[in-house]
């Protein structure tokens, strides 16, 4: 089938929509992880109208047990500098980060600090300093800030049977 389009599509932003136990506790979490305010604020609901990168957050208050398949998300910066100053910028803010430094990640060595919301979610900060690894680079990222919530976080984890599945480490900062 033919496309009828003769220009391409210009995508504003990328849209995400999270599932959330309590949009009060996420929306605090994603104001400090952000460092902006949500655009929108209803009962459930949170929008946050990120310009940097551009993203179209929402969070939506829904009851559920489990983290369901999403393994983490993330943000790729230009440099090492970049992730140090997200670190830092999230350490003031009160949130728990967890770095990892010349580290073999899906096919990648990276430069990332980690956090987690409210509900599990992890996000990272990355920089690609050198990409398509040989198959037999180990990959080492998974569950990044398990140390920081204990048990509640030891007990959710999987074996770690391939590139970025989660696997319980330590806390640094």
């Amino acid at each position: 089938m033919e496309s009828k389009l003769q220009d391409p599509v210009v995508a504003l932003k990328a849209h995400l929509a999270l599932n959330v136990r309590n949009v009060v506790s996420s929306t605090e979490f994603y104001q400090k992880m952000l460092g902006i305010e949500p655009s929108k604020v209803r009962p459930g609901y949170a929008k946050f109208d990120v310009q940097n990168p551009p993203l179209n957050l929402t969070l939506n208050e829904v009851a559920f047990n489990e983290r369901g398949a999403l393994s983490h998300l993330g943000i790729q910066v230009a440099s090492t500098g970049d992730v140090l100053a997200m670190r830092e910028k999230w350490a003031e803010s009160g949130l728990v980060t967890r770095d990892e430094m010349q580290t073999n990640c899906c096919y990648a060595t990276q430069d990332k600090t980690w956090v987690r919301d409210p509900d599990g979610n992890e996000w990272e900060v990355f920089v690609v300093l050198q990409d398509n690894l040989p198959e037999t680079a180990p990959c080492e990222c998974g569950d990044k800030v398990a140390g920081a919530h204990g048990a509640e976080a030891a007990g959710s984890m999987a074996s770690a049977g391939s590139c970025c599945a989660p696997a319980i480490v330590g806390i640094e900062r």
